[in-house]
């Protein structure tokens, strides 16, 4: 997949939880690549990271930047935002795992209600396009955080079947932990490479490796190349989360605490049972929805011009072929652009 510049000539676009590290890394990409909007709208609750992000992009962008104070929650303010809205990245989550399980009603209000009201006022607007960004963890659920983002996917690709006449498509984005976001393990090291001293939670765990970059991409080639009800899953490299540590500093020393509560050895973006229903591309898999009224079997692999994958798999980091050594990390990390976050 390419992206084609003119697919966003005179679009609108809004993205819900826009000041995170996606919607900042977005926003970077256009201006790089010189894709010009009719309008950008960035929806969040946080007035002060709105605050941020209107000076950053202040005096480097000419696009029309608009900010919405506003929470996935209150479908009143979202659908006044959605006005004339063409298409609409929503990133807006509660995504923290231990946060979800103390408080799982607060999760599930922006997780899955949230979901809802995008959904809703998307139907009701002239949305065309929708990207809804998942996780892995979403895969095989084992915390409330990953079984909320499930129940949203599953929102997300319905909503193909109730659209009726209206020309809009609904899919997903899956994809794990972005090397270079807030939250991510990468800040936490590079914090703990200046003690000489590393927190491993485990010498095993693993990790698919993804920058913000690849992730923008994938969104936007997904946007401009979905036929509705998928899940974009790309092909991603492994790396061991020690080899990581490794390559930051190599003279550091490590302390083992252990896995923690809801936490995962190892990433999985397609489970087992999943695997009966996916199509194969040279970069990326496609995750197609059996109960989809919208298009048929034949009609996906006539879209994609692949068959569907009949062998049985899991892709997890793992088990996936291609591992990156201390050297392939240190170089990707030499390359990142922390100015996207």
């Amino acid at each position: 997949m390419i992206i084609n510049k003119d697919y966003f000539k005179n679009k609108i676009l809004l993205i819900t939880g826009g000041t995170g590290s996606i919607g900042n890394a977005i926003i970077n990409y256009f201006i790089k690549h010189k894709i010009k909007l009719k309008k950008i709208i960035i929806y969040s609750r946080d007035e002060w990271k709105q605050y941020e992000m209107e000076n950053k992009f202040r005096f480097n962008h000419n696009q029309n930047l608009r900010f919405y104070i506003g929470d996935v929650r209150d479908k009143d303010r979202l659908r006044r935002a959605m006005d004339d809205v063409d298409l609409v990245i929503h990133a807006a989550a509660l995504k923290q795992v231990d946060k979800a399980e103390l408080d799982p009603m607060e999760a599930i209000k922006t997780n899955i209600e949230g979901a809802k009201n995008v959904i809703d006022c998307c139907l009701d607007g002239k949305v065309s396009n929708v990207i809804a960004l998942s996780t892995d963890k979403a895969s095989s659920p084992i915390n409330l955080y990953g079984a909320t983002k499930l129940v949203s996917d599953k929102l997300f690709i319905s909503a193909n079947n109730i659209k009726g006449n209206k020309k809009i498509k609904f899919s997903i984005v899956r994809y794990g932990n972005v090397l270079n976001s807030r939250g991510s393990v990468l800040p936490l090291f590079q914090k703990q490479s200046k003690n000489n001293l590393f927190t491993i939670t485990d010498l095993k765990m693993t990790r698919f490796l993804i920058t913000l970059g690849q992730s923008v991409e994938l969104i936007l080639k997904s946007m401009q190349n979905n036929l509705g009800s998928e899940v974009f899953i790309p092909k991603l490299p492994s790396f061991k989360i020690i080899d990581l540590a490794y390559s930051l500093n190599s003279k550091a020393k490590f302390k083992i605490i252990g896995i923690r509560p809801g936490e995962k050895l190892h990433e999985e973006l397609i489970s087992f049972d999943d695997s009966n229903n996916i199509i194969e591309q040279k970069d990326f898999y496609v995750l197609i929805n059996p109960f989809s009224t919208n298009a048929s079997l034949k009609n996906y692999e006539k879209f994609y011009k692949r068959k569907k994958i009949n062998k049985p798999f899991q892709y997890n980091s793992y088990d996936n072929e291609i591992y990156l050594n201390k050297k392939e990390i240190k170089k990707i990390l030499s390359k990142l652009n922390f100015d996207e976050i």
